[in-house]
């Protein structure tokens, strides 16, 4: 369900139920694109098939859903386009368009051909941990977060939603592990990156490798910065954490799809949400001992 997570601190009352939740976000439920919309963004239903409820409330966290639609429209096809119709007009004005008619050309092209383009949507789940008033984003990049953080904070205008973050960098944490001093239930993984502090372009990876090796560790002792870490936490999940806490490649061991399509797709959903959350509060909560905050 998940893959990536980034964390937000929320400040204020969130609903006290999954019905409430659902009417607010109802305000900034999904539309799909008109004919001259190039992407519009709203809250869905979490499982349409059992409910039209916006919010699943489990294991006291509450799961929600935004779904982005937007037409694909290269901007080679507008070039392709407004080059036949710059054309036409020097054929049938006798002159090169001004710098003003190729915009309005340029806009006139784009208008006619939107309403034809396909439509793609991407959806990114999102979750409340209700107790801890945290909020998790299912974004490798940022700026899929803030697009979610966007349309989050129009029906929940009187909430403050702010970066998690720990007293101390989530650096010492990663150098801990890397160098076996970190508390037994956060181990080594096979992935790691690093960075010249000198010369931010200098980027090294290491991708299966087995990080013990005193060639690879010598890298950060003699001065790169580790800004990603494979760890496995607790023996039950195994991800890539970074220098800013936001967690990649999530991925939780021996619950990988054995291709059983038998049972309920909701029950085994809620399964995994109950998972992953329980796990994922002992793992910042164990991350707050060591950093603070």
């Amino acid at each position: 369900m998940f893959r990536n997570l980034r964390f937000f601190h929320l400040d204020g009352d969130w609903p006290d139920s999954e019905e409430a939740v659902s009417e607010k976000l109802q305000r900034s439920a999904f539309e799909p694109c008109g004919p001259l919309t190039e992407r519009r963004s709203g809250w869905v239903p979490i499982d349409p098939e059992s409910s039209d409820s916006l919010a699943r409330r489990v294991n006291g966290a509450d799961l929600i859903k935004l779904r982005s639609q937007s037409r694909v429209l290269p901007a080679a096809a507008i070039r392709e386009e407004l080059e036949k119709r710059i054309e036409e007009y020097q054929a049938r004005m006798k002159e090169k368009p001004s710098a003003p008619e190729k915009r309005r050309l340029k806009a006139e092209t784009r208008d006619e051909l939107l309403p034809k383009a396909m439509l793609k949507s991407d959806r990114i789940h999102g979750y409340v941990d209700l107790k801890q008033k945290l909020l998790g984003i299912d974004a490798a990049q940022n700026a899929a977060a803030e697009r979610f953080l966007l349309h989050l904070r129009a029906p929940f205008d009187d909430i403050t939603i702010t970066p998690m973050q720990f007293r101390r960098p989530v650096g010492e944490l990663l150098n801990k592990i890397f160098f076996g001093s970190a508390p037994r239930q956060f181990a080594l993984g096979h992935e790691c990156r690093m960075q010249d502090p000198a010369e931010p372009r200098s980027v090294v990876r290491w991708t299966d490798f087995d990080l013990n090796d005193s060639t690879i560790k010598d890298h950060v002792a003699n001065g790169m910065r580790l800004t990603h870490l494979a760890i496995v936490y607790d023996n039950l999940l195994s991800c890539v954490l970074d220098e800013e806490g936001v967690i990649r490649k999530m991925r939780f061991l021996g619950a990988d799809d054995d291709g059983d399509d038998d049972g309920d797709p909701l029950t085994r959903m809620d399964a995994e949400f109950v998972l992953m959350t329980g796990t994922l509060r002992h793992m910042l909560a164990d991350m707050r001992k060591l950093l603070g905050g």
